[in-house]
């Protein structure tokens, strides 16, 4: 992952918040349907492997899927959890916005402040 990628689901209100700042700030970037792309295996390892606190920062712990599991994800192997992540991915908090080195989970402007002004850095060098 190089270029900053969107995973967003239209419906979602931190998605479209994401993508209107993006575009206000003519911030380029790939956008990806979560559950029409889903991220596949090999990038949710990468994801993770930005989170600072593992699969809880991209667990959506309050939706309805997540409480209908009756699966105690500590219990599950890395494997396990991104296999589950692959096959339904509205287990995932939205948006996720990535370039490879950073992560932002969710809506948050300076997050994605500190990401647009390293790709302008990046570009007119």
């Amino acid at each position: 992952m190089n270029d900053l990628i969107f995973f967003t689901y239209p419906s979602c209100t931190s998605c479209r918040k994401t993508k209107k700042w993006l575009t206000a700030n003519a911030v380029a970037y790939e956008e990806r349907h979560l559950f029409k792309e889903t991220p596949t295996s090999e990038e949710l390892k990468e994801i993770l492997s930005l989170t600072t606190e593992g699969l809880d920062e991209l667990l959506a712990t309050r939706s309805r899927i997540f409480k209908s599991l009756n699966q105690d994800v500590s219990d599950l192997t890395l494997s396990q959890a991104i296999n589950m992540l692959v096959e339904e991915p509205r287990l995932l908090k939205r948006p996720i916005v990535t370039d490879g080195k950073k992560l932002i989970v969710g809506y948050n402007p300076d997050a994605l402040k500190s990401i647009a002004n390293k790709k302008m850095i990046k570009k007119s060098s």
